[in-house]
């Protein structure tokens, strides 16, 4: 497929990309793309796609061959996040609240998807990862603002997942002083060989263990209607402080902002682009079926195979989850509770440590590709390295803080959510970079409410903290109203987006000798039919690709919105120091 550095106008700029198994650094890539190993052959677990291969004339068998070749980065994004926070955080919703807490999961899908499918389009179309784009569209305060969470949250999710890999093999009676050595080894092992498609093989593999998790639900004898109450939204106990905290985990750990970062870069170090979209978001799909099940299972081995017994209601540790189920229902369930553990662990310590160091290539501009040996891309592995040799380092901290670690990461992740997503959704309105790419108006509105959702959350758990005693009559009230003043707004979004469109149409109307800009307005909704638009707006889209980044001119920011992501930053720091600050009374008793 050729690159066009201003979309399908400039169809006659192709690359001269090598074939498959000539050396990544011939390809001449042009554009926004960086690193050279970004341009050539899809090369996937499941098969290979030619740079230049196109759908047209295709069977369905060769289409569904194709699909094959392209899944990938959306259901390892999704497996990833299914990681030890996320057992943990599920394990706890089961054992505390049995399974009244699976409702939170059905209303994440949309917000999974929407999220996940804006950096679908992102990394296709841009050809480069999340933080290079912020760094060169809003500059460096905001990219360091936005990378700098990105590495300190990453980091301690890391750690998470050597817990859940020292509580895993613990439980086969392996010490943590020759667990966590040898996994940091294998972890490092499974991206060093230079091979994308070795890398993508040795994931699915994992991922393939994931089927254990049907037995284990299967040897808990789960009852179908107790799982169906679940579905229905309620708060177990009252509405609080601990529960809230606990859903922000749910939130944190299932829609992370790590996800982002990671499943951009990995679908531009994959090569795929804007013809394959519609195949990467059936990966995205698939990934999505797969955590949801994985998460109901988790719970659901918790809330049935603990019930009735001491350690129901009373979750201290995912470790400490398989040793109960051990004990009550035997060696078999245990054991796939801990194989479970192990493997989200390795999974999530990988997607998650090659998010940042794909982050960091991104900011300063090195080579960060898995297509790159170790001597063609040194900084790439040694960032890898070294966050792995902290983060495991850091896992031999006290067993005392370690479990409410792992919760508070997530609880991080949910409250840094909000952030991510609002860079998100500029980037997916800048013409410039996305072109026929950009947001719809409905997926404006979705994206708003998702976002806007997810400040309300976060509100409500800094009120509790704040004031513990506060009733969960009062807490509605505050959702309600939050969720009248997202109505207001987005109406006067809304608003404000007719107007500007008016006015580039009054502009448009001056260039072209004063016309009346009503007229301009009919030329730009031309009476077409839908196949007719659709037609030309998928040639335009399939062939377009986001020019060099130092050409184009930086996206203005109003006053308002300064303001606005101005008081998002100072309202975000308020509330890390206020999950901080419950971590610490939960360590304190």
């Amino acid at each position: 497929m050729a690159f066009f550095a201003n979309g399908a106008s400039r169809r006659s700029s192709t690359v001269a990309a090598p074939a498959m198994g000539t050396p990544v650094s011939d390809a001449r890539p042009i554009g926004a793309v960086m690193d050279t190993a970004h341009v050539g052959d899809i090369v996937g677990a499941l098969g290979s796609i030619g740079q230049h291969d196109t759908l047209e004339g295709r069977s369905r068998r060769q289409r569904f061959r194709m699909l094959l070749a392209i899944i990938g980065p959306g259901l390892i994004v999704m497996v990833g996040d299914n990681d030890a926070g996320g057992v943990a955080t599920y394990a706890q919703a089961g054992q505390n609240y049995g399974m009244a807490l699976v409702w939170t999961l059905v209303l994440l899908i949309p917000v999974l998807y929407v999220n996940q499918e804006m950096v679908v389009r992102l990394g296709a179309v841009a050809g480069v990862g999340h933080a290079r784009l912020i760094f060169d569209r809003f500059g460096k305060f905001w990219g360091a603002f936005s990378v700098g969470d990105l590495f300190v949250v990453n980091a301690l999710t890391i750690v998470t997942e050597f817990i859940g890999v020292s509580m895993a093999l613990n439980y086969f009676g392996l010490p943590k002083a020759i667990s966590v050595p040898l996994a940091a080894v294998l972890l490092f092992a499974m991206v060093a060989g230079g091979s994308f498609r070795r890398w993508e093989r040795f994931l699915f593999g994992l991922i393939a263990l994931n089927i254990i998790m049907f037995p284990l639900a299967f040897l808990v004898h789960p009852r179908i209607a107790t799982i169906g109450h679940g579905f229905i939204p309620s708060f177990p106990g009252g509405l609080n402080s601990t529960l809230l905290l606990l859903i922000v985990s749910i939130v944190g750990t299932t829609v992370a902002p790590w996800q982002l970062f990671f499943q951009q870069s990995n679908i531009v170090d994959k090569r795929i682009t804007p013809r394959w979209i519609k195949f990467e978001r059936i990966d995205l799909w698939v990934g999505i079926v797969v955590v949801m099940i994985g998460a109901v299972a988790i719970m659901a081995a918790a809330t049935f195979g603990l019930a009735g017994t001491a350690a129901a209601g009373n979750f201290t540790d995912a470790g400490a989850v398989a040793q109960a189920l051990h004990d009550h229902m035997g060696t078999t369930v245990g054991a796939l509770f801990a194989i479970l553990l192990l493997d989200a662990s390795l999974i999530g310590a990988n997607a998650v440590g090659l998010a940042t160091t794909y982050a960091l290539g991104d900011t300063l501009g090195k080579r960060h590709s898995l297509h790159w040996k170790i001597s063609e891309a040194p900084m790439f592995y040694a960032g890898y390295a070294a966050l792995l040799a902290v983060a495991a380092a850091v896992s031999f901290s006290p067993d005392h803080v370690l479990g409410l670690l792992t919760q508070g990461v997530q609880a991080l992740a949910g409250v840094l959510l909000p952030s991510a997503t609002v860079f998100l959704v500029l980037l997916c309105n800048d013409k410039a970079v996305l072109g026929p790419w950009v947001n719809t108006v409905k997926q404006n509105i979705v994206a708003g409410i998702i976002v806007w959702s997810l400040v309300l959350l976060s509100l409500s758990l800094t009120a509790t903290v704040f004031f513990p005693d506060t009733s969960t009559r009062t807490l509605e009230i505050g959702f309600g109203a939050g969720a009248l003043v997202g109505v207001l707004g987005g109406a006067g979004m809304l608003v404000a987006w007719q107007r500007g469109k008016r006015r580039e149409a009054e502009r448009t109307a001056k260039e072209f000798g004063n016309l009346d800009p009503d007229q301009v307005e009919e030329l730009d909704s031309t009476p077409l039919t839908r196949a007719e638009r659709k037609a030309i707006l998928d040639a335009d889209r399939d062939t377009w690709r986001t020019p060099a980044l130092d050409t184009l001119a930086r996206p203005q920011f109003s006053t308002p919105r300064t303001v606005g992501m101005f008081a998002l930053r100072g309202y975000l720091l308020l509330a890390v120091i206020l999950v901080g600050v419950k971590i610490a009374q939960s360590i304190g008793g």
